[in-house]
């Protein structure tokens, strides 16, 4: 079971980035809110299965239920 969290350290096109942050700052989402929604539905159009934190079950890509 997750106890914590990891850092995921990648490199992106300093335009990219930018276009990125401003996207989700007009969504008023965090880019890492938004890494975090990619990530999981990724994982469930691969089929990959994982444990996830029980605390956060239920909360949507905002952390919100």
């Amino acid at each position: 079971m997750e106890k914590k969290t990891a850092r995921l350290t990648l490199l992106i096109d300093p335009h990219k980035k930018r276009a990125f942050e401003q996207l989700c700052a007009a969504q008023d989402l965090t880019p890492s809110q938004v890494v975090r929604q990619l990530i999981r539905d990724y994982l469930r159009d691969h089929g990959v299965e994982y444990e996830t934190r029980p605390d956060l079950a239920g909360r949507d890509a905002t952390g919100r239920e």
